[in-house]
């Protein structure tokens, strides 16, 4: 009978001309399919799989080969530390997204009770990280894909954040009149011509990526939208692409001439948060 470990390496081979990190995916993959964590996988390279996980591993491992991302496969992704149901529905939660979360953790701090947005929510991480961390924040969780809204129901639920996280179709902030103390938004921003040349075209929704000929056109849209919804003193952040800077900067000056509007830098030093703050507020 084949070993963990020896399905560990074979694994690795398999995944190498598929994946920028065979070896991690191998052990996040076998580890799932094990119901162990990762350190397991490592720990006891002996261990048998029954023959009901050989044949699981032979059905997940064909449709990984094939080109559907592990997330798909596995069926969930581990975002701000916690884990989050993810479907072809919805965007995967990337690493950079936690900037996003942490800064607006920080501006949520300041003042209990307040009202936020996450547009675009998919399958809700942002929002619900900022939900579990704040027991008094109520948060609206937008977006017009009534399937992603789905599979950020059954993370809220997952997370016991029902009574936090509101979720409603919605077109941008079309569906909620405000006053907002705080607008999220990880929005599609990548330009429509580049999306075919990207490794995630055809992989995952179009709708979560595309972000129109210059990749602005949503955030364009939400920035004309937010100053009758957003309060005194309110803010926003939004995701953006790492060449958008100068340009959101532009935008959003020129919507919120008053506001004070800065960039945050991701790990690798390329501007990936914008934040334009209302007057009103102390800056944290």
């Amino acid at each position: 009978m084949t070993q963990v470990g020896q399905y560990l390496l074979d694994i690795k081979q398999r995944l190498t001309s598929i994946s920028e990190t065979p070896g991690l995916d191998a052990q996040v993959f076998l580890a799932n399919l094990l119901g162990v964590n990762r350190a397991w996988i490592l720990a006891h390279p002996e261990a048998d799989l029954t023959p009901e996980q050989v044949a699981k591993l032979a059905t997940d491992l064909a449709r990984l080969e094939s080109g559907v991302p592990l997330p798909y496969v596995l069926g969930r992704w581990e975002f701000y530390g916690r884990e989050f149901l993810v479907t072809p529905d919805v965007l995967i939660p990337r690493p950079e997204t936690e900037l996003l979360v942490d800064r607006a953790s920080q501006l949520l701090a300041r003042r209990p009770g307040q009202l936020a947005a996450d547009v675009g929510t998919g399958s809700g991480c942002i929002a619900i990280s900022l939900a579990a961390q704040a027991q008094d924040l109520r948060i609206l969780a937008l977006d017009t894909s009534l399937p992603a809204l789905r599979v950020a129901q059954a993370n809220a639920r997952h997370h016991q954040v029902e009574q936090q996280v509101l979720l409603v179709q919605s077109d941008l902030l079309t569906a909620t009149a405000g006053p907002l103390d705080l607008i999220c938004a990880n929005l599609p921003y990548i330009a429509t011509a580049t999306l075919p040349q990207l490794k995630v075209h055809g992989k995952e929704p179009g709708l979560a990526l595309d972000g129109g000929p210059d990749g602005l056109q949503h955030i364009r849209r939400l920035l004309l939208t937010a100053p009758e919804r957003l309060a005194e003193g309110g803010e926003m952040l939004l995701e953006i692409e790492a060449g958008q800077g100068p340009a959101v900067l532009a935008l959003s000056r020129s919507v919120f001439p008053e506001a004070k509007i800065e960039l945050h830098t991701d790990l690798a030093g390329r501007d990936r948060l914008a934040e334009i703050r209302l007057p009103g507020q102390t800056a944290v």
